[in-house]
């Protein structure tokens, strides 16, 4: 193993150049980190959210999330008064780290709610190299239960990999890569609050995947089970719940935000999927919530 702590400030930046070798754990607070193309980074924020950009979008990790990140160069930084951890490095670092977790050779992106022991073994490790307790080449006890978090997660993904085209295990992964890259950006416009994002269609998704509309739809429905467009409606559902349930946003600019041609649309489109107007939705009592969103209405 080979792992370094590193606090991050304008005098001490992260060190990029000719660092294969180190696997660097980074704590930052409002600074921004940027990271190599090729380079494989773990995300978390402990205090506020973190925004970041990649080649082609830019999303919002929340506090409560985590997000393994191999999909190109990346910027991030934080909102004010906020924490955050990194552990990122160049992939022969992550494999030299990560060497006895099979799942974790060729890691796969993933993003959604961090697991509590995830989150506690990443601050535990990170105060141990800080404090000196964890030595910075050879694995301690922390270093292992982290690699098998982390393999769990990869183990989750790579279930889908017998799905994917191709006529070998690493065609099948570069395939279920670009599949995920797809999501990933239907997902970035879903989450955006900017009306500049609600531009996105099939043929935008299937050049970022670098095939034809006809073949995206196939293969993203072999693997998951749903078209992109379906994925996205899915998306959008979920989102507008919440919008409608958990603030006091005017139903005109959820529609805006979720990119609905006009308000009556976004009223059919809620009352279509959820059996009832977003006002009805609001009134009801909290103990509900959890069974109406459960039951949508049947397409």
């Amino acid at each position: 193993m080979a792992l370094r702590y590193h606090a991050l400030s304008a005098s001490s930046p992260l060190p990029v150049a000719g660092d294969e070798q180190w696997l660097r754990l980074t704590v930052a607070s409002d600074d921004v980190v940027r990271l190599p193309r090729d380079w494989i980074s773990l995300l978390l924020p402990l205090r506020g959210d973190l925004q970041l950009q990649g080649s082609d979008c830019q999303w919002l990790l929340r506090n409560g999330q985590a997000q393994l990140w191999c999909g190109g160069p990346l910027s991030a930084q934080a909102t004010r008064d906020s924490l955050w951890l990194c552990l990122a490095g160049h992939p022969t670092a992550w494999l030299r780290h990560f060497g006895n977790a099979q799942a974790l050779h060729e890691p796969l992106p993933w993003q959604h709610a961090a697991p509590r022991l995830l989150r506690r073994q990443l601050v535990h490790l990170a105060r141990g190299l800080r404090d000196g307790l964890v030595p910075e080449s050879g694995q301690s006890p922390i270093d292992e239960a982290l690699a098998t978090l982390l393999g769990d997660q990869q183990q989750a993904i790579a279930a889908r990999l017998p799905r994917c085209r191709g006529r070998n295990k690493s065609h099948r992964r570069q395939t279920l890569l670009r599949l995920l890259h797809v999501r990933h950006l239907v997902r970035c416009h879903v989450e955006a609050d900017d009306e500049s994002e609600a531009a996105i269609d099939l043929a935008w998704l299937a050049d970022r995947a670098h095939y034809s509309s006809g073949h995206l739809i196939r293969v993203h429905r072999e693997v998951f089970g749903e078209t992109p467009s379906e994925y996205l409606a899915r998306l959008r559902s979920a989102r507008a719940w919440r919008l409608v349930r958990e603030t006091a946003m005017p139903v005109g600019e959820i529609t805006q935000a979720l990119g609905f041609e006009s308000q009556s649309a976004f009223c059919r489109a809620f009352k279509h999927t959820f059996g009832m107007t977003a006002t009805q939705a609001r009134r009801i009592p909290s103990t509900k919530e959890a069974a109406a969103e459960a039951t949508p209405c049947a397409a």
